[in-house]
């Protein structure tokens, strides 16, 4: 009876062991799965510019759309083979652990603890709160407004963390918070605030559309990494999409990263420097 005990265990461990990897190797494919399938699925928004949002033309736009179009075109040389799954913020984890798709890109801000759960790539946007100011109003920069103290109200989008985050530019300001962008875009116009706080990305795509309303105030803080999220356990797939961003951002598609960057945000970045790679220091 113990021998025969001994061989059910024996059997149990290797149909476990077996199990492992093949669940690993299935995994592992994850790279050769998207290309036999021909084409990319990807996760991302719809409402939220300049990230991910419907044009005028009911087309889908933004600088998520074009990270992924950009992978697309590393994986198929076509930037158009690509399928959007367009998902609540809430939905982004779990249509990845579920495999509904192939990755998200929807400006996903990286936590320790998001990190348990999906596999981060390498960042492709560095995000921040910055400051709106009209741009003939009452104060010229940062500097101004913070030296002005508690006499400035700034607008913030409704938030439990809101007031907390204004303060820690600045300490003495009188916060107000409302319900929409539009509402906090409003209080800036109408004067009831003196200046608008959010997301840095919004703020640079605010001002391109508005280029003769509005101005940066010249500082930004709350720093959060933006990355692309997949699933964990796909080595090689997570390998693969780390290399196209990278070249995107520092090497043979860096022009086209860099035009999006432009379009998007308002802003050139840096080139990246020939001789020694400078991402390695």
């Amino acid at each position: 009876m113990i021998g025969r005990g001994l061989t059910l265990v024996f059997s149990a461990s290797v149909f476990l062991l077996s199990a492992f990897h093949a669940n690993n190797a299935i995994a592992a494919d994850k790279l050769q799965e998207v290309l036999q399938r021909g084409k990319l699925i990807v996760g991302t928004g719809s409402t939220n510019p300049p990230w991910g949002f419907r044009d005028d033309k009911d087309n889908l736009v933004g600088f998520d759309i074009d990270i992924a179009r950009a992978l697309a075109k590393g994986l198929f040389r076509d930037p158009n083979k690509v399928e959007f799954v367009t998902q609540a913020s809430d939905a982004r984890i779990p249509n990845i652990t579920t495999g509904k798709v192939d990755i998200t890109c929807q400006a996903m801000t990286v936590t320790a603890e998001r990190a348990q759960q999906v596999a981060f790539t390498i960042p492709y946007y560095r995000e921040g709160v910055g400051l709106l100011l009209a741009k003939n109003g009452k104060y010229a920069n940062f500097d101004a407004v913070k030296a002005a103290g508690s006499s400035v109200t700034v607008s913030v989008l409704q938030n439990v963390y809101a007031e907390d985050m204004v303060h820690q530019a600045l300490p003495q300001a009188h916060v107000d918070q409302y319900d929409s962008f539009a509402t906090m875009y409003q209080a800036l116009n109408t004067g009831r605030a003196d200046a608008a706080a959010t997301d840095m990305s919004s703020l640079r795509w605010f001002i391109k559309q508005n280029p003769d309303r509005y101005i940066d105030a010249g500082y930004g803080w709350n720093p959060q990494t933006y990355s692309c999220a997949v699933k964990q356990g796909d080595a090689d797939w997570l390998q693969w999409v780390n290399t196209a961003l990278r070249e995107a951002m520092t090497g043979v598609e860096f022009p086209a990263y860099s035009a999006s960057f432009q379009q998007w945000f308002g802003q050139t970045p840096p080139p990246p420097a020939i001789g020694f790679p400078s991402e390695m220091r």
